[in-house]
C-alpha cells in the first residue's frame, strides 16, 4: 500500500468507527499518522513505538492484535485494535484506539474479591466494595469501613470489575453506587466523597473519562 492509499483508507475509516476512537498509523519503529478522537491518547507524528503498545506488539507478531494498554506507556489508559498492514513494503500497523470504557474491552467481570484481613481470608461480594486503592505497591478494597489487601493489581481490575465501577486516579477506583457528592477542592480539581466520608481525588489524567461516564 501506497502513503497516499494509506492516508485514504484513515479518512475512511473516520466514517465508521465510533467518534470516541483515534488512529494511529506506525512503520520504521515509529508512528506516521495520528488522527486523534475524542479519546486522545497525544501521539506525535515521528515518536517512537513503545515496547508493550499495540503498535509493538502487531508489528511483532504480525497478526491482528486486541489489547487493553494501561497508562503507563501514554499516560492514558487505552483499549487498541491493531491490524498488520505493509506500507510501501515496509511492515506496519494500524491501530483503532478507543477508551477503556468502550463495550469491546470488557472481559469477563469479577462477582467477588477476596481478600486479607489480618491473617484471615475473605470473599467479598463485588457490590458491597466501595472503593479500592493502591498503597505502597499493595492493593486495598473496602467495604463496610473494612480494609482488605488483594492480590490484584489496580491494573488488572481496571479490566475486570463491573460497569458500576470507574477509575478516578492513579491509585483509585470507586463503585459509583457508593458516590454521595462530586465537588471541587481549593484547586478546583474534581474530588469524589463516598457515603462513609471518605474524599477520593480524581486526576486530571482520568478527569474526562469520569465526566462522561457520570455525566456531568
Amino acid at each position: 500500500m501506497t502513503n497516499e492509499g494509506l492516508q485514504q483508507l484513515v479518512s475512511l475509516m473516520k466514517d465508521w468507527i465510533p467518534d470516541e476512537a483515534a488512529i494511529a498509523v506506525a512503520t520504521d519503529n515509529a508512528y506516521s499518522q495520528y488522527i486523534s478522537g475524542a479519546h486522545d491518547i497525544r501521539i506525535q507524528k515521528g515518536q517512537m513505538i513503545e515496547k508493550g503498545s499495540v503498535a509493538e506488539t502487531v508489528i511483532k507478531k504480525k497478526c491482528k492484535v486486541e489489547k487493553l494498554v494501561d497508562d503507563s506507556i501514554f499516560g492514558v489508559p487505552y483499549y487498541g485494535i491493531g491490524y498488520p498492514i505493509q506500507i510501501e513494503e515496509k511492515e506496519g500497523a494500524l491501530i483503532i484506539i478507543l477508551p477503556t470504557t468502550h463495550p469491546y474491552s470488557k472481559q469477563q467481570t469479577l462477582t467477588f474479591l477476596t481478600g486479607r484481613n489480618e491473617n484471615i481470608w475473605c470473599p467479598i461480594e463485588i457490590k458491597d466494595v466501595s472503593h479500592i486503592e493502591s498503597l505502597q505497591k499493595k492493593t486495598w478494597f473496602y467495604t463496610n469501613n473494612e480494609g482488605y489487601q488483594s492480590i490484584y493489581t489496580l491494573k488488572d481490575l481496571t479490566f475486570q470489575l463491573p460497569t458500576n465501577f470507574i477509575r478516578i486516579h492513579r491509585s483509585y477506583i470507586v463503585n459509583i453506587s457508593y458516590i454521595m457528592e462530586i465537588s471541587r477542592d481549593f484547586s478546583s480539581n474534581i474530588q469524589i466523597t463516598i457515603k462513609d466520608g471518605t474524599v477520593l481525588p480524581v486526576s486530571q489524567t482520568y478527569s474526562a473519562d469520569v465526566r462522561k461516564k457520570l455525566g456531568f
